[in-house]
């Protein structure tokens, strides 16, 4: 089984699959009598394909055990998809390009817990990766008609070690 090692998430080398939602790189505006930080357009929501909708739903994902198996992806072909942590705990995104139709040579990031992500329409990635406690996500999707999600497996599975804290 090959090893997937955990790279530091930038904003650079996450660009070829989606965009960084960091409030330290957003532009910070002041509103509602300068009493509310309103850190603008994080990332845009690409979900209008075949007059699909933007929907904003909860999800709490489960610690996964250490060492991980990492032997699907999925991608969602009409539609983007952002998480942003509620609870603050580190997460794992795990992306692949497209190789043909199938899910290529996958990068594990290590996401920090105060930073989401939006990974673009149809860019293959493991479903949610909650690292050490129960962790809430906010979650912006697209719903709507056409089929929108597809999955598949590796030949051979990859393996994630325990991340570093």
């Amino acid at each position: 089984m090959q090893q997937l090692e955990i790279e530091p998430l930038t904003a650079e080398a996450f660009a070829p699959f989606g965009t960084v939602m960091d409030t330290a790189a957003a532009e910070l505006r002041m509103i509602n009598g300068g009493t509310t930080e309103r850190f603008h357009a994080l990332a845009m929501a690409d979900t209008g394909t075949l007059g699909g909708r933007t929907i904003l739903s909860l999800f709490r994902g489960q610690p996964r055990q250490f060492p991980y198996t990492v032997d699907m992806m999925e991608r969602h072909p009409l539609g983007s998809q952002a998480f942003f942590p509620v609870t603050q705990g580190d997460w794992i995104a795990v992306v692949a390009p497209d190789d043909g139709g199938r899910p290529g040579e996958p990068r594990a990031f290590l996401v920090p817990g105060h930073v989401g992500v939006q990974y673009a329409r149809n860019v293959w990635h493991h479903p949610l990766i909650a690292v050490g406690q129960v962790s809430d996500f906010l979650v912006m999707d697209r719903e709507g008609d056409g089929a929108n999600l597809e999955e598949a497996s590796y030949d051979a599975p990859y393996l994630i070690a325990q991340p570093a804290n």
